[in-house]
């Protein structure tokens, strides 16, 4: 499998099938530090980034808010002192798709 960063997101309709456990456990692999959490029944992947100061959380959320837009796929950004959550999930089939993973893997290398 290529670099899961590296592969192309698909369009995603409402009819679009949400990842398998299968398929959940091979994308972790290439993201071991995100979490799967559940809200209100829907499955999403999210991490927090440390960062010294408020600025630099600032500049890594504009910097994953272009990579959003780019990808016209969108996630949560709280943005804190020192800090930023993202979650990823696919609204329209409210849960997991292939290229929520595809995104966390680019989002780790925003923050490399």
């Amino acid at each position: 499998m290529a670099n899961l960063s590296q592969q192309t997101c698909e369009a995603c309709s409402i009819d679009a099938p949400r990842v398998s456990e299968e398929e959940i456990a091979q994308y972790k692999q290439d993201i071991p530090e995100w979490q799967i959490v559940e809200r209100d029944g829907i499955m999403q992947l999210e991490r927090v980034f440390k960062f010294p100061n408020f600025q630099q959380a600032l500049d890594f959320t504009y910097k994953v808010g272009q990579l959003a837009e780019e990808a016209d796929h969108h996630p949560a950004l709280l943005t804190e002192w020192g800090k930023v959550t993202v979650t990823w999930w696919s609204h329209k089939i409210k849960g997991l798709h292939k290229n929520d993973f595809i995104l966390a893997a680019r989002t780790d290398e925003v923050a490399a």
